[in-house]
């Protein structure tokens, strides 16, 4: 009777890590993944040593979203992985003037971006970057520490991985979609 007990345990065993295998796989494959965001270009909204988990899926159904805080693959180098927020959407022109930035659409409306999450700015330079239908401008929150689109280029569509879902640490910090913007888009139109 022990050994049978004993094989029983091993059977169900088995059976549950291979259950377990089959839920877990697929999740942490297709829908989401862990994240560790390492140095200073999102500071204060991300800091280093955070843990983060990226939706994966969201960018499967529908396209990304100006503000949205995306992790990609960096394009000169797909085996790492960088955290930005986007700032231009594709067939847009985003012009940088100093601490302004102005999006044209591809219907010629202007606007100017409202970018409260920004509490160090650049380097008060000016330039344009015209977007083509699979690209985004990405950027840094943390504008003086942050190496992105304003020095690598433009982020090809196929690149993005997914989206910060949830700050899971350190545990003051915790919440569903971390540094997300309110519903709001931009900010004023220029003429």
């Amino acid at each position: 009777m022990p050994r049978e007990r004993s094989e029983n345990f091993f059977t169900e065993l088995l059976k549950f890590i291979l259950i377990a295998a089959a839920i877990v796989f697929p999740i942490r494959l297709f829908v989401a993944q862990p994240f560790i965001v390492s140095g200073a270009s999102m500071s204060p909204t991300f800091n280093n040593g955070q843990y983060l988990i990226v939706d994966e899926l969201s960018y499967r159904l529908q396209d990304p979203n100006r503000g949205d805080v995306i992790i990609f693959r960096y394009p000169k180098n797909p085996k790492e992985f960088f955290i930005k927020r986007i700032i231009g959407l594709p067939t847009e022109t985003v012009s940088i003037n100093g601490n302004t930035i102005t999006i044209t659409k591809a219907d010629g409306k202007t606007v100017a971006l409202s970018e409260p999450y920004v509490t160090k700015h650049g380097n008060g330079s000016a330039r344009s970057y015209q977007l083509k239908v699979d690209e985004y401008f990405v950027m840094g929150d943390n504008r003086p520490e942050s190496s992105d689109s304003r020095v690598w280029g433009t982020l090809p569509r196929d690149n993005i991985v997914g989206k910060a879902f949830m700050r899971l640490l350190p545990l003051n910090s915790i919440g569903f979609f971390p540094g997300s913007l309110p519903t709001v888009e931009e900010g004023t139109f220029v003429q």
